[in-house]
């Protein structure tokens, strides 16, 4: 393939990338500037977080086997031509109701996104490179969605708010388009009639049951866990949807998911991994942003971190590149799990006097560790299927994208929800021993009452005010200290995961060496 042409791809698969990326991330890092535009509370403008997420978990499902019957080229064309339409009704958003309706229309229009700028990657690549640097490089763009959506927010909310956003949405799209009706994709493989009618009963069951779940996921920490009653009902009509499509699923002779596969130790083991690696993960994206709106910052007081971070993210995936080879999966997976320790650790000696300034070092070891860890897990993954046969490559594909969908709303919420019960019962911890009877309480008191003493001249007004501000600061430390026990628990549970892949690295070790004990005695 020409240069210019394969440069043309690879710029096409950077376009998908970052569209579909900005889509999902622009309204999470924007939530508190959103919710002012459409009249809405924090709660309520989330949902347009959750109605975009509800069908894009399931989706790459149905879009596989889609383009196996309809052609890569017209999967291609249709998918990017719904984009578009979708990106342009966000222009029409004026209220919550209309929010919600087109976020979920968006959702269903980015699932494709992902998949096409993997294969946009893929494709200017021989055979034996595309997945030793096609693949690096694919998933290094998916990755650079979320500092980018950071980096472009405060330029973009300064000029014309919340619509000036969503123009940059259409126009990405618009470029992404054109790229894609002028550059094909070649055809694996000839058309085929994959899909059955009972495909559509089981996606439609997953579909409801994921989506479901994804719900949960955003809004759980919200609404509390155990407070509003939708939240049970929505988890168990989740588990009902999934389990009656596996059911239907393991009595057909030819069915959408190989439950049984999918259910082998090999793929747990598979699954469970990159389910810790996301939530490990998300100490970047929840963890140290968190933080920052605790001491109340904002975007453009971030910038330098986050361009940190996307220059991490890069080296990351071009050293992937450099060092990815079949067999050194494990050597590269500690070399992750080692930056991502390092970087947690530092991160969890935060102070309420911590900037961005001191987590350049930390957030960037984390970012390079996460451009490091997927691709070398999905060419192990990628290899075991194969053995298996190619129908095992879309049971594959799914278990992945389920973990890197499901596993990162998975990974906010319990890194939310352990922050939350943290913050209380360190708030509990502190307010139990600030009395206005201990001097030292009582000074501090006066001292922060002092700055109101001008306009107030009510001395029990003038002292609840200082109260009021001393609670606010015993608060914040309390928010302080539950982020500092949650960096912890992510370089823990990163530890946890380092020493045990060093115990499978001896085991396998050990194995060959009985294995090929015999053979040296008999020769």
């Amino acid at each position: 393939m020409h240069p210019a042409r394969s440069g043309g791809y690879m710029l096409a698969a950077l376009l998908l990338a970052l569209t579909q990326g900005l889509g999902m991330n622009l309204v999470t890092a924007n939530i508190t500037q959103i919710q002012g535009s459409i009249g809405a509370t924090t709660n309520e403008a989330t949902w347009m977080v959750a109605a975009y997420m509800a069908p894009n978990v399931s989706l790459s499902l149905a879009l596989i086997k889609i383009r196996a019957q309809y052609g890569l080229r017209n999967f291609a064309e249709i998918s990017i031509l719904g984009f578009v339409l979708a990106s342009a009704l966000n222009l029409m958003i004026n209220d919550l109701p209309s929010a919600i309706i087109v976020r979920f229309m968006s959702g269903i229009a980015a699932a494709p996104m992902s998949t096409l700028g993997f294969l946009y990657m893929l494709e200017p690549f021989r055979p034996e490179r595309k997945m030793q640097v096609g693949l690096p490089l694919a998933l290094t763009n998916i990755s650079l969605g979320a500092p980018v959506a950071r980096l472009i927010s405060p330029t973009l909310l300064d000029i014309e708010g919340w619509h000036n956003v969503t123009l940059l949405e259409v126009a990405l799209a618009l470029i992404a388009f054109c790229l894609v009706y002028n550059l094909p994709l070649g055809q694996p493989h000839p058309r085929a009639k994959v899909i059955e009618k009972l495909d559509v009963v089981s996606y439609l069951l997953i579909a409801i049951g994921f989506g479901a779940t994804a719900v949960v996921l955003v809004l759980g920490r919200l609404y509390w866990w155990f407070e509003a009653p939708w939240l049970g009902v929505s988890l168990a009509v989740a588990i009902a949807c999934v389990a009656t499509a596996a059911v239907i699923e393991l009595n057909r002779e030819n069915p959408l998911l190989d439950i049984r596969w999918l259910s082998s130790p090999a793929v747990l083991h598979f699954t469970g991994a990159l389910l810790v690696f996301r939530v490990v993960l998300s100490e970047q994206t929840t963890g140290a942003a968190g933080l920052f709106q605790v001491f109340g910052l904002n975007n453009g007081q971030t910038i330098t971190l986050y361009w940190i971070i996307l220059v991490a993210s890069v080296a990351g995936g071009l050293s992937c590149v450099a060092v990815m080879k079949p067999g050194r999966e494990p050597e590269i997976h500690l070399v992750a799990l080692a930056f991502l320790i390092a970087g947690a650790l530092m991160d969890s000696r935060s102070t309420n006097l911590t900037r961005p300034e001191e987590m350049y070092l930390s957030q960037a070891l984390i970012a390079f560790a996460g451009a490091l860890f997927l691709p070398p897990a999905l060419l192990s993954g990628l290899m075991s299927a194969l053995k298996k046969g190619p129908n095992y490559i879309l049971s594959f594909v799914i278990v992945f994208l389920t973990t890197q969908s499901l596993g990162g709303l998975l990974g906010s919420a319990v890194f939310g929800t352990f922050i939350t019960w943290r913050e209380k019962l360190h708030s509990h911890a502190l307010v139990e021993h600030l009395a206005l009877t201990d001097p030292i309480v009582a000074q501090r008191v006066a001292q922060l009452s002092g700055a109101y003493a001008r306009s107030l001249t009510d001395k029990a007004l003038l002292n609840q005010e200082g109260i009021a501000l001393l609670g606010q600061q015993a608060t914040r430390e309390a928010n302080v200290l539950a982020y500092n026990d949650a960096f912890l628990l992510i370089a823990a549970l990163a530890a946890l995961a380092f020493v045990c892949l060093l115990i499978h690295i001896a085991f396998d070790t050990i194995r060959r060496w009985q294995v090929a004990a015999p053979q040296t005695a008999s020769s």
